[in-house]
């Protein structure tokens, strides 16, 4: 016969293990990091990206300068994300911006990384950012 104090606890221990499984997508968060074409030249960037309807949504650099992501696909073999946008290059004009890189760090909460190579127009270089 199980006592309410062992329901309650078996009950407890549900509760903990459905909520830890409910992050979503390994790639769902506020990442924040920098790019550039060289060391000298880096910018800051923030993406938000969010699970939905089995697809990567999400906005580049939040606010009122804000991009939304136009496509994005997965190798779930090696965890390569690629992002599509279009972005204001420095003067102004929208040019494709394409960022491939490798999802890193998947079973932990703080030290996930994102990082690879994007291009921008004319100008391509390298990315790395941390999930916040």
């Amino acid at each position: 016969m199980i006592t309410r104090t062992t329901s309650a606890l078996l009950f407890s221990i549900f509760l903990v293990v459905t909520a830890a499984a409910q992050t979503g997508h390994p790639a769902k968060g506020s990442w924040l990091g920098y790019w550039g074409p060289d060391d000298s030249s880096q910018r800051r960037i923030r993406l938000l990206m969010d699970w939905e309807d089995r697809e990567i949504t999400g906005v580049i650099n939040p606010g009122r300068n804000a991009v939304a992501i136009e496509s994005t696909s997965i190798d779930y073999d090696t965890w390569t994300l690629t992002i599509e946008a279009e972005m204001a290059t420095a003067d102004g004009e929208l040019q494709p911006f394409v960022a491939v890189g490798v999802l890193d760090n998947l079973g932990s909460w703080t030290n996930r990384r994102y990082a690879g190579t994007y291009t921008l127009g004319d100008e391509s270089g390298a990315f790395e950012l941390l999930l916040n």
